[in-house]
C-alpha cells in the first residue's frame, strides 16, 4: 500500500506498477497507436505524485492505460480502461454536498471526493464518448461523469453507460448510489 502521508510509492511498488502499465500498454496498442512506452515511462518516473495517482487507479481496479497524447501540453492521457466501472469505486454518490444531504443509508464516499483524493478527474461526457470509441465499456455498470453546474445546482448529476451498442447519458439525484455505479478517472502526465 502507498504511503498516505506523502503519496509516494516504494521502489518495489513503482517497479511493479510500471511493469503492469507497460504490459497493458503493449497488449492494447490500438488505444495509443504511434506512442512510445519509453517516453511515457520517463515522464512517469519524473512525476512521482502522478505515478502515485496511477497506483491508486490500479489499486481500485481501474486498469489505467494511455489513450492519447496532448501535443499542446506535451502530456500523455491515462484513463481507466477496466471493462466495467472500477470495482473499488462503486456504491458512491456524486459529491460531498450529496453525501451530506443523505440522511439515511449514506454511502461510504462520493465520486468527487475519491477522485480528488486520488489526484485524478472524473471524465466529461465528451471524454467518456471518446473512451467508448476505443472499446465497449460499462456494458453492465455505469459511471458518474462531470456534471454542469446548473444541473448540479438543482440537485442532479449525470452518469453514462453503454447499452444496445449506444452510449447513453442519464441523470439522477446526486445523492443516489447503486452497487453498479462508480466513476472512471483521467490523468494527464
Amino acid at each position: 500500500m502507498a504511503k498516505d502521508n506523502n503519496k509516494a510509492l516504494t521502489a518495489s511498488q513503482q517497479e511493479a506498477l510500471l511493469t503492469i502499465l507497460k504490459l497493458r500498454f503493449e497488449k492494447n496498442n490500438d488505444r495509443h497507436e504511434g506512442l512510445d512506452w519509453t517516453a511515457i515511462q520517463a515522464k512517469l518516473e519524473a512525476s512521482p505524485k502522478k505515478l502515485w495517482s496511477l497506483y491508486e487507479m490500479e489499486r481500485t481496479e481501474g486498469e489505467p492505460d494511455v489513450i492519447g497524447y496532448d501535443s499542446k501540453t506535451n502530456e500523455y492521457i491515462f484513463c481507466d480502461c477496466s471493462p466495467e466501472t472500477p470495482k473499488g469505486r462503486r456504491s458512491i454518490c456524486y459529491d460531498q454536498e450529496a453525501l451530506e444531504a443523505r440522511k439515511l443509508h449514506k454511502p461510504a464516499d462520493s465520486a468527487i471526493n475519491m477522485a480528488t483524493a486520488m489526484g485524478i478527474e472524473l471524465l466529461t461526457e465528451e471524454q467518456y464518448r471518446t473512451l467508448q470509441q476505443l472499446g465497449n465499456f460499462d456494458l453492465k455498470t455505469s459511471s458518474w461523469i462531470q456534471t454542469p453546474a446548473p444541473i448540479r445546482k438543482l440537485g442532479g448529476a449525470l452518469f453514462c453507460d453503454r447499452r444496445y451498442n449506444t452510449v447513453f447519458v442519464y441523470h439522477n439525484g446526486a445523492d443516489s448510489y447503486y452497487a453498479v455505479r462508480g466513476f472512471r478517472g483521467m490523468l494527464k502526465v
